[in-house]
């Protein structure tokens, strides 16, 4: 066997545990033997299809049991999978087809409309998901979906369309990042990318024979399909839901006894309201909090509470998870993203001055919170789960990648014991007055009014400061309005230059699916003499 190969993941499960629950769905209760089966059952189908090694496979689909069939049987024929945003427009996700020129294009019958739109604009090979068969699963702890021997499907000419083995330096999928400017760049993820996230989460986490982890996050994000690739390579079931819904995922871990989920600050904010005054069950070990720096207040609360929240760093580029917090130290570093996983290597590197950037990119090297505090600095990450580079974007990751380290974009700081605090994404950052003013440092700060259930903030232009903070809050039910005594709030826990000139109700928030603030979408709440300022 060569160096790079392994056993398929999938498989090596259904052979060394074939009775251990896989994935919990609702009714569907399936083994590892159950979804081996599957998987090889679709995997023929696919090769019938045309799908072979290296085949680009867009799939514009729901969380749902099929969907991780499908993921696992593409696997099987050494497919390249590119999971689409359901949460795009039409028009946005034809630019991606376009871009990645798929060899197939699947969707589900809850996306078949806009499938339709994508396919008038972008013309390629389609099928439904659901015209892959799924007969014969019993919906419980049975195998009756196939006769199974040692995780291998039994019957003629089984296994021909199948690879027992996956090479680390294959490329497993295509994630289409965000796209905060301009177009969004397709991140190719290796399996060894997705091995040794896997393996870094486990040597930090810890890998419990009861553990079970709640997928609530889309499985077309990194952060969804890496708890399906950290299943399979660790043996965990998974306990997926369609989409997150706050009450379904409280009622969840105390009725499927989940032990670890994946969240993101406004969902977990979500996830208390909804328990009220409700402890949860002590089978919740950790609860892992991403999506960028977490308002502190959030944290606090979770703490007086005894949640036991750890927060996390990653992105696409890097699989997902790439600085977790131990959960010992996760008091003691109460907001600290934790230190890098063990296979991954981070620094600080000074702000370069580029005048053709703009003014977010002229921040001095030595700029920190306060007076003494570390230097802020971007994050810079290198390891064996940093991406490939961008597919077709040859320049893009020349860019992005450099001397082996993967520049994120993101600025944060390590303190004294080597602990990375993650402050803000580079390109969020407001300058006024030649000072820093960070938006989640602001947003945490407004938060901690009890008022106020969510926050976002960005920088308009302004004549004197060059660019000033102002905010936009959602309320919490039955809270009052007084723009006067939030701004007094924030003016007893800010420096002056941090507080915001406006704060503006909204009903809601712009989030991604990854439930990740959009702030880019609250230039468009701004009143329309802002907006004519900005033109």
């Amino acid at each position: 066997m060569e160096v790079s190969r392994m056993p398929n993941w999938l498989e090596r499960q259904a052979d060394l545990a074939p009775g251990k629950m896989a994935l919990l769905a609702g009714d569907i209760r399936w083994t590892f033997a159950d979804l081996e089966a599957l998987a090889r059952r679709w995997a023929e189908e696919l090769a019938r299809w045309g799908v072979g090694r290296g085949g680009r496979v867009a799939v514009l689909a729901q969380n749902s049991p099929r969907l991780v069939v499908l993921i696992h049987a593409l696997m099987k024929r050494g497919a390249v999978l590119v999971p689409l945003n359901i949460r795009l427009t039409a028009n946005e996700l034809a630019w991606q087809v376009r871009d990645v020129q798929p060899h197939l294009f699947v969707f589900d019958r809850a996306n078949e409309a806009k499938a339709a739109q994508v396919l008038a604009e972008a013309p390629v090979a389609a099928r439904m998901l659901e015209t892959l068969p799924l007969e014969g699963v019993t919906g419980d702890t049975g195998t009756e979906c196939a006769k199974t021997s040692g995780g291998k499907t039994e019957g003629a000419g089984a296994g021909r369309a199948v690879s027992p083995y996956l090479d680390r330096n294959d490329v497993h999928c295509i994630i289409y990042t965000s796209g905060t400017t301009g177009h969004p760049k397709g991140a190719m993820l290796t399996y060894g990318n997705h091995w040794w996230s896997a393996i870094g989460s486990a040597l930090n986490l810890g890998n419990l024979p009861a553990d079970r982890w709640l997928a609530c996050v889309p499985l077309f994000h990194v952060s969804g399909l890496s708890i399906l690739m950290r299943s399979v390579i660790l043996g965990i079931p998974v306990v997926l839901l369609p989409a997150f819904d706050a009450a379904a995922v409280n009622r969840l871990i105390a009725e499927e006894r989940v032990t670890i989920i994946s969240v993101v600050a406004n969902m977990l904010q979500r996830m208390l309201e909804a328990q009220g005054d409700k402890p949860y069950p002590s089978h919740l070990r950790c609860v892992l909090l991403g999506g960028g720096p977490a308002p502190r207040p959030l944290l606090e609360e979770c703490a007086r509470r005894g949640i036991p929240v750890v927060q996390t760093y990653g992105m696409t580029e890097t699989a997902s998870q790439v600085v977790t917090l131990p959960p010992h130290e996760a008091l003691r570093k109460l907001g600290s993203a934790g230190k890098p996983l063990f296979p991954v290597e981070l620094r600080i590197a000074p702000l370069e001055v580029d005048a053709a950037a703009g003014t977010a990119d002229a921040v001095p090297a030595a700029a920190g919170l306060a007076q003494g505090a570390p230097p802020v600095g971007e994050i810079l990450l290198r390891g064996p789960n940093v991406t490939a580079g961008y597919f077709n974007r040859p320049e893009e990751t020349a860019r992005a990648i450099r001397d082996g380290w993967l520049h994120t974009g993101d600025l944060g700081y390590l303190d004294e014991e080597g602990f990375l605090y993650v402050l803000d994404r580079r390109k969020d950052l407001i300058i006024s007055g030649g000072e820093n003013v960070y938006p989640a440092e602001v947003e945490a700060a407004l938060m901690a009014h009890p008022g106020v259930a969510e926050a976002g903030v960005i920088g308009i232009p302004d004549e004197r400061w060059g660019q000033v903070p102002v905010a936009f809050v959602r309320l919490r039910d039955g809270a009052a309005w007084d723009e006067a005594a939030l701004l007094h709030h924030c003016r007893e826990r800010l420096a002056a230059y941090k507080v915001p000139t406006r704060i503006y109700p909204v009903p809601e928030l712009p989030y991604n699916a990854a439930g990740k603030l959009l702030r880019r979408e609250l230039y468009k709440r701004l009143p329309p003499e802002c907006r004519e300022r900005m033109s």
